[in-house]
């Protein structure tokens, strides 16, 4: 069944049931909206949450000093994780002004490099294990903190096992944050924003192709405070808004403010509880 939710634009919102998988995109439909986020890092990093306190531990293990490369590292919402946990770290990002956000946040990082989760542009030093990692194919592991779903997960599995062919233990980490669709209001605030958040299957997601097999999947539901007005600059930064014209994001907005202060009943300046999901996945070699 799919219900039809009245917008103040006098059209007729779908909200259909709860989606599994997100869409099947094509290499250059991948690369097309994961570029969409070049020069928006600063409102990037203002708005989308961290992750829970547990993740790199349960991804890398509570030992410090592991050689990491970030796929997708974006403005380092992660990144600030993996270095606070004491991991010596290679972000790696498509995006330059995402990565100029990066450098300034997380100044302990090893090295901030443009590239992509397919071809990264490491290559392996012969450096040991004090040295900087430029380390290429010296790296313990590779994660990507919702990053995933823009690579192409055989190629991108593929560059990750080449990374880490000299570790003893690898590990490809992998991680989510979304919204929390299986909240109904939720659910209703993904359609209008166009999130694209689903309830992701993580053998659908962690896919990584022939080298890799998923170790251990583990999920966890928490919670990101904002105000009514950063819900807005959330939608902001979705890929929907950022490739729109101005006419859909007028829409957009339009909808937004009727659901959040007619339909919600929430006052400027409120504070919101915005329920969230995370989603971690541990790969090791097949």
């Amino acid at each position: 069944m799919t219900d039809r939710v009245p917008m103040p634009d006098g059209s007729m919102a779908r909200v259909p049931n709860l989606p599994q998988s997100g869409p099947n995109l094509g290499a250059a439909q991948r690369s097309q909206i994961g570029s969409a986020w070049a020069g928006s890092g600063a409102d990037y990093d203002a708005v989308r949450p961290s992750y829970p306190d547990w993740c790199v531990s349960w991804l890398l293990g509570s030992e410090p000093g592991r050689s990491v490369v970030e796929v997708g590292a974006g403005t380092g919402l992660f990144t600030r994780d993996l270095v606070a946990a004491g991991h010596r770290v290679v972000a790696v990002d498509p995006s330059a002004s995402m990565l100029e956000v990066l450098r300034e946040q997380v100044p302990g990082v090893e090295q901030a490099l443009v590239g992509t989760g397919e071809s990264t542009g490491l290559e392996p030093t012969g450096l040991d294990a004090g040295a900087h990692v430029d380390a290429g194919a010296n790296s313990d592991a590779v994660v990507a903190a919702q990053a995933w779903h823009w690579v192409d997960p055989v190629a991108a599995g593929a560059e990750a096992a080449r990374l880490t062919t000299r570790s003893a233990s690898p590990v490809l980490g992998l991680v989510w944050n979304q919204l929390d669709v299986q909240v109904p209001w939720v659910h209703r605030l993904a359609r209008i924003m166009h999130a694209g958040d689903v309830h992701r299957d993580a053998e659908v997601a962690a896919q990584a192709g022939p080298l890799w097999r998923i170790e251990e999947v583990r999920e966890d539901h928490w919670s990101q405070e904002l105000s009514v007005e950063q819900v807005f600059d959330l939608t902001r930064t979705r890929a929907y808004w950022l490739r729109s014209n101005q006419k859909t994001r007028e829409r957009v907005q339009s909808n937004l403010r009727w659901y959040l202060h007619e339909h919600l009943g929430h006052k400027p300046g409120e504070r919101i509880e915005i329920p969230y999901r995370a989603l971690a996945v541990r790969n090791v070699r097949a």
